[in-house]
């Protein structure tokens, strides 16, 4: 993953608030994730404007905690991998 290129989620996958369960999801086609509200507020990110660099930098911001970049890598890594965010080339 290059710090510079904007991750969006994949067509299909969006995230979700769910009223009744009063949960946070990444719906995907035929699935979902629950979601914890720090991953949420990466995902919400992930929408093809923000480099990773600037999603480190607001989150380090709003979570007041300068060493935040391992935890969000590590979550957009484990996302890439399951085939739910892509970096788009012509958003650079």
């Amino acid at each position: 993953m290059i710090n510079h290129n904007c991750p969006r989620l994949v067509k299909g996958a969006r995230l979700f608030w769910d009223d009744v369960r009063q949960q946070k999801f990444l719906l995907f086609p035929e699935g979902a994730l629950v979601l914890n509200n720090t991953s949420w507020d990466i995902l919400q990110l992930c929408d093809g404007r923000h480099t990773v660099t600037d999603i480190v930098g607001i989150l380090s911001a709003e979570y007041s905690h300068p060493n935040i970049e391992p935890d969000v890598l590590k979550l957009l890594n484990k996302i890439t991998e399951r085939g739910f965010l892509y970096y788009d080339p012509s958003s650079i």
